[in-house]
């Protein structure tokens, strides 16, 4: 079910980026859709997100509605005590709640794990263990390039977040994430380190390494680490561009135990 699970150094806290392996959603979704409700039975999503808190030991599993933008919501008690199972759905289902907007989530309440749903963005986890304040960002181009990551971690210093350690899960790589010269160019100018090629030689966005110069360089007292696993190339992920779409999206998940 998990493309990693790892302890943060006995620090209370603890993230794990998800593949799609081990849930109950039907072909092409198969099988542990963390999204696309509105093309996946809804029942087998909320199932998925049941054998997932399980499986982390937490009680809540917090989600957005992810709209490629700089917004960035913090969990408090309040948010936290209204959230019930199967909120992850949000509007899909008869009778639920619309999701907040929003593409990145902080707080520093233990038992909530903060998720973010991707199928070839980046999906960015933080963490600051003095502060105990943890964040989840989702970062495709559109949002990178907005500044969605310097955004989460503003939202973390407000919170008393100091020295900020981020990791990158999985996601299409440099070899793979073809784009138009005009939209490659684009991103090249904004954050030089995007500059790349596909393996067959046409204008392509290194996204991770636009994230970790974007935050090495303009963000200050931020440590990056990455998780490379290409979405496009590894079967066991969800992939948008592989899958023309008709894909499910796994996450990347962070909590404070």
């Amino acid at each position: 079910m998990f493309e990693a699970l790892i302890d943060l150094d006995n620090s209370g806290a603890a993230m794990a980026f998800t593949d799609r392996i081990g849930g109950v959603s039907q072909p092409p979704l198969d099988s542990l859709n963390l999204g696309r409700s509105d093309v996946d039975d809804p029942a087998d999503v909320a199932t998925n997100f049941d054998l997932l808190r399980h499986r982390l030991g937490v009680a809540k599993i917090v989600t957005v509605a992810q709209v490629h933008g700089t917004n960035v919501v913090e969990v408090t008690p309040e948010l936290a005590a209204h959230w019930r199972d199967g909120a992850e759905l949000g509007d899909s289902v008869p009778g639920g709640t619309p999701l907040v907007r929003a593409d990145a989530i902080v707080t520093r309440l233990s038992g909530v794990a903060l998720c973010i749903r991707v199928a070839d963005c980046l999906p960015v986890l933080f963490f600051d263990a003095v502060s105990g304040v943890i964040g989840a960002a989702h970062a495709g181009r559109v949002g990178l390039l907005a500044g969605v990551l310097p955004a989460t971690v503003a939202a973390m210093r407000n919170l008393g977040a100091q020295n900020i350690e981020a990791w990158i899960g999985p996601h299409i790589c440099k070899n793979c994430y073809e784009v138009p010269l005009p939209m490659a160019q684009a991103a090249w100018q904004a954050i030089p380190a995007t500059r790349c090629q596909t393996s067959w030689g046409t204008p392509s966005i290194d996204l991770a390494a636009g994230a970790a110069s974007q935050l090495r360089k303009n963000v200050t007292g931020v440590t990056v680490s990455q998780l490379d696993h290409c979405t496009f190339e590894q079967p066991n992920l969800y992939s948008h561009r592989r899958d023309l779409g008709a894909t499910g999206r796994q996450a990347g998940l962070i909590w404070l135990a």
